[in-house]
């Protein structure tokens, strides 16, 4: 599991490129659930990556500490974040940083909690918190909607990859992930928090064989496959979208979480 969140690492400019951002409507999801509009509150991130959320929540005047356990990702977010001096990123892992008891208004992560140990993220982030204070756990999902394209880069998926078709969530967005209801389970597993809200909001993407080919590439299943191997599997993606026309929109959601510390 580690191995894999690192490696992210080995690509953070070609992530911050490639990787979306998150739409204003998540932050006013999230700030409004929180009954705060910004300047007042402080905030802990988990797992920043280059600095995708921090940037979006950091425009709205949050004070953030922004952890991420990559040196190479955390450079690119202190970049990303030098237009905000209140955002302060900190190159650690959440389960390694020294915990600020009651000392956050929220905590949040995008597109990083599932790397978090099971075992003290719940318990670690309430502590976090004051009381009633929020956590937002947010993802970025491809929600294919019977497109002939999925179809063809599924049939790839099974003649080149098949290990990775039967992953889930097999990626790109084969099979949605088990992780919603999970995720609501989990939080009310843990009882330091409230019973979760959950949202999600449609957007979409327009792609070329090429950047969709490097979206591919800031996946961890995608990086640690064998070199030729991933040649192979991405030159066969670029193939059925050169045949779609060279050009292709593909539908996506952000899911929210949402719920406060009790």
């Amino acid at each position: 599991m580690r191995e894999q969140r690192l490696v992210f690492g080995e690509v953070a400019e070609l992530y911050d490129r490639a990787r979306a951002g998150y739409p204003a409507a998540v932050v006013d999801d999230v700030l409004g659930f929180a009954g705060r509009r910004g300047s007042c509150v402080r905030a802990l991130e988990v797992g920043a990556g280059t600095g995708k959320a921090t940037v979006a929540f950091a425009a709205r005047g949050l004070e953030i500490v922004a952890l991420e356990p990559s040196e190479a990702m955390a450079t690119v977010a202190r970049r990303n974040c030098e237009p905000f001096p209140n955002v302060r990123v900190e190159r650690t892992s959440f389960e390694d940083w020294p915990a600020e008891i009651d000392a956050f208004d929220l905590v949040f992560s995008a597109q990083a909690w599932h790397w978090v140990s099971p075992e003290m993220r719940y318990l670690k982030a309430a502590d976090a918190l004051s009381a009633g204070g929020t956590l937002a756990l947010l993802w970025n999902r491809i929600r294919w909607q019977g497109e002939d394209l999925f179809g063809e880069l599924e049939d790839v998926y099974r003649r080149v990859a098949p290990d990775l078709l039967a992953r889930n969530p097999g990626f790109p967005g084969f099979t949605p992930p088990a992780g919603d209801d999970e995720i609501a389970g989990e939080i009310m597993t843990s009882t330091v928090f409230e019973e979760p809200r959950l949202c999600s909001h449609p957007w979409s993407a327009t792609f070329t064989g090429n950047t969709f080919v490097e979206l591919l590439l800031t996946q961890s299943d995608h990086r640690l496959l064998e070199a030729s191997h991933r040649t192979t599997l991405l030159d066969a993606v670029r193939d059925v979208i050169a045949a779609h026309g060279g050009e292709v929109v593909v539908p996506h959601a952000t899911f929210v979480v949402l719920t406060r510390a009790r």
